[in-house]
């Protein structure tokens, strides 16, 4: 009993001196560089583009990274995916309309592939699905948490084609915008 208490007051002391003590306030002339070592810092940095604007229906999921290519597309051949997803995006596709789909990777303008992983455990059905250009250079993506159980799988696949394909019909009007 007297060993484990020794190893918990060990323990203990060794993570109090991790912890951060408190900065002191660096002299005049570092204060003066930080902003310009941040600005250079931030511009260094990578990034996804601008912050997309805010909406009333929540963040926006998707992404245009190419607005004349996707303006372009006319004709699309879809990947299989898991969860039949692919076969519901051509079934909500065909009924909009908007772009037609192709049974020969071909004869298309553009690839649309991705992934529709259930997370049991979760009870959410994560769905990515990438639009490319015949030479692999990527046009539009999309990213689609559902809830399932409830509701059942099939039906969270059904909602997130349905939401696919109006965020892809929203991207291309923004696209026919700029």
């Amino acid at each position: 009993m007297k060993t484990s208490t020794l190893l918990v007051m060990a323990f203990l002391i060794r993570s109090m001196a991790a912890w951060p003590q408190e900065q002191q306030s660096p002299p005049p002339s570092e204060e003066r560089r930080a902003p310009q070592n941040q600005q250079q810092e931030q511009q260094k940095r990578p990034t996804l583009g601008p912050a997309p604007a805010p909406t009333l229906h929540g963040p926006k999921t998707s992404s245009t990274t190419d607005h004349h290519k996707l303006l372009r597309v006319r004709r699309v051949y879809i990947e299989r995916m898991d969860h039949t997803l692919d076969e519901k995006l051509i079934e909500v596709l065909a009924k909009a309309g908007r772009l037609r789909i192709v049974g020969d990777r071909r004869e298309a303008d553009a690839v649309l592939h991705g992934n529709c992983i259930d997370f049991r455990r979760l009870k959410v059905l994560r769905s990515e699905v990438y639009l490319m250009d015949q030479g692999g250079g990527s046009i539009w993506q999309d990213s689609v948490r559902r809830p399932i159980n409830p509701p059942a799988i099939e039906v969270a696949v059904r909602e997130t084609a349905t939401m696919i394909v109006a965020h892809l019909s929203e991207s291309i009007t923004e696209a026919e915008r700029h």
